[in-house]
């Protein structure tokens, strides 16, 4: 008779906390604990499409930039780039790669806080909204 792995042989019931495919207990000692689950990531996220994403948006945001010649169009162009880019960042998170579409999402948030940074400098400094 072929030798079967997992399974309880004979008509009785396995041992309290046995479970399929784990040696028993030693005696005298009491069951440890079950195995802990080890939860994967189906798609992990690499470096190298991170820094690839990472490296567009900067180049992107750095056009769209030079776009602007005063503090007020450098706004704009910045706001238009960073939703542009998580537009894109949206697409890639759902139909691409999702290390690209956090590349892409870290720069733009970064992106446009520098604008947003700027803006709230020049508002404090001169009291005047430099967006109207």
């Amino acid at each position: 008779m072929a030798e079967q792995h997992g399974a309880w042989h004979g008509a009785a019931q396995p041992p309290a906390g046995w479970l399929p495919g784990r040696p028993p207990p030693p005696r005298g000692l009491p069951p440890g604990p079950p195995p802990r689950p080890v939860y994967r990531e189906p798609h992990p996220v690499g470096a190298g499409p991170l820094l690839a994403g990472a490296g567009a948006t900067l180049v992107w945001f750095t056009l769209f930039g030079s776009l602007g010649r005063d503090l007020l169009g450098y706004a704009w162009w910045t706001i238009a780039a960073a939703i542009s880019a998580w537009v894109v960042a949206a697409v890639l998170a759902v139909l691409g790669d999702r290390g690209t579409a956090t590349g892409v999402a870290l720069v733009a948030a970064v992106g446009l806080s520098i604008a947003a940074s700027v803006i709230a400098v020049r508002w404090i400094t001169t009291n005047d909204w430099p967006l109207w």
